[in-house]
C-alpha cells in the first residue's frame, strides 16, 4: 500500500500538469461484471454513461473497468489511478475490501462517487443509491391495494441476507402490520436468484394449499416463481410480485400479465446519474447534492412504458 501510495501522488502530479497542458481530463468508472440481471443493468447504463458524456464532455475521457471479484475490482481501480484519472465513479462489488484503497485515492485529491452501496469507513463526495426501504414500502402497499380487504395468504422470498435486503423486508413487514387480514405463512431467502426462486416456490407449493400472493422482492427471482408455478397447474394465486424493474417484467406488466401486475423500481440507471454528476461537477463547476436518493417507483400498465428499455439486458 504504501509503494502504490507514492505512485498515486506521483501520478496524481502528472495527471495535474498533463491537465494543465490541455490533455483531456479522465474519469474511471468502476463496476462488478454483469453477473446477474441487475449487474448486467449497471453495465449497460455504464457503457451509454460513456457514449453520452464522452460526446457532451469532448475534453473528458471516460475509462470504464469491470471486476468479478473485490481483488480483480481493487487491481483495476489501482490502474486507473495510474492513468490519471481525477474522478472515481464506483459500485463496489463488496465494499470492505476496497475501503483502505479508495481512502487513499481520495486523500491524494481523486473525486470520488459511491454507488449503491455503502463504505462506512469512506469520505465520498457524492453517494448515489435506490430507495431500499422505498422498495419494501411501495410493494407492501400495492400488494394490500391488489389483495382487498378480504383474507388471504402470502409467501415472502427476502434477497441475500445484508443491509439492503434488510431495509426493503423491514418496509414491507411495516406495511404488512396494518394490514391483518393478511397472513405471511412464511418468509425465506432466495438469494437474488432465479434458481432459489422456483426451488423455493415449489417447495411452498407442495407445503401450503391456498397461497393467494408472493411477494418475491426481485424480478430474476419471480421468472423462478413464476415457472414453478406454471409447471405445478395450479390456480390460486392472485398475484406474484417482483421487484427492480427488469425490462422482461415491465414488458409482462404491458402485456396484460394476469398475476404479473407491477414492479418497483430500483434502477440500474443510477451508474449512469452518478457518472454525469461527475462530469457535470468537474467540467462544468455545477453544484451537485452530496447524497443522491433514486426513489422506488411502482411499474404498473399505467406507466410501464415510462421504464421500458428494450435494448438493456435488464
Amino acid at each position: 500500500m504504501k509503494k502504490f501510495a507514492l505512485a498515486l501522488t506521483l501520478f496524481l502530479c502528472l495527471a495535474m500538469g498533463a491537465a494543465e497542458a490541455g490533455q483531456k481530463m479522465k474519469i474511471g468508472i468502476s463496476t462488478p461484471t454483469a453477473d446477474h440481471g441487475w449487474t448486467g443493468g449497471i453495465v449497460w447504463w455504464a457503457q451509454k454513461a460513456v457514449g453520452d458524456f464522452s460526446k457532451k464532455y469532448p475534453n473528458a475521457e471516460f475509462l470504464l473497468v469491470t471486476a468479478d471479484n473485490p481483488a480483480k475490482q481493487i487491481s483495476d481501480i489501482e490502474d486507473l489511478v495510474m492513468q490519471g484519472i481525477k474522478a472515481l465513479i464506483v459500485l463496489p462489488h463488496e465494499p470492505a475490501p476496497l475501503a483502505p484503497t479508495l481512502n487513499q485515492i481520495k486523500a491524494d485529491g481523486v473525486f470520488m462517487v459511491v454507488v449503491d452501496r455503502v463504505i462506512q469507513e469512506l469520505e465520498r463526495d457524492v453517494y448515489v443509491a435506490g430507495d431500499n426501504p422505498g422498495l419494501g414500502r411501495v410493494s407492501g402497499e400495492f400488494l394490500a391495494r391488489e389483495m382487498g380487504s378480504a383474507p388471504c395468504e402470502i409467501v415472502v422470498m427476502t434477497g441475500i441476507p445484508c443491509d439492503v435486503d434488510t431495509l426493503r423486508v423491514e418496509a414491507f413487514n411495516e406495511v404488512m402490520a396494518k394490514n391483518p387480514n393478511i397472513k405471511v405463512l412464511e418468509s425465506q431467502p432466495a438469494n437474488w436468484s432465479t434458481q432459489k426462486g422456483l426451488e423455493l416456490m415449489e417447495n411452498f407449493l407442495q407445503k401450503y394449499p391456498k397461497i393467494d400472493a408472493v411477494w418475491c422482492q426481485d424480478d430474476d427471482v419471480l421468472k423462478g416463481v413464476m415457472q414453478a408455478y406454471e409447471e405445478s397447474g395450479r390456480k390460486d394465486v392472485k398475484l406474484v410480485l417482483g421487484g427492480a424493474g427488469s425490462k422482461d417484467i415491465i414488458k409482462m406488466i404491458i402485456d396484460g400479465d394476469p398475476l404479473v401486475r407491477g414492479t418497483a423500481t430500483y434502477p440500474p440507471k443510477m451508474i449512469y446519474d452518478g457518472v454525469e454528476l461527475a462530469a457535470e461537477h468537474l467540467l462544468s463547476g455545477k453544484a451537485i447534492d452530496k447524497v443522491v436518493i433514486a426513489p422506488s417507483i411502482m411499474v404498473t400498465k399505467t406507466n410501464a412504458k415510462d421504464y421500458y428499455y428494450p435494448d438493456s439486458p435488464f
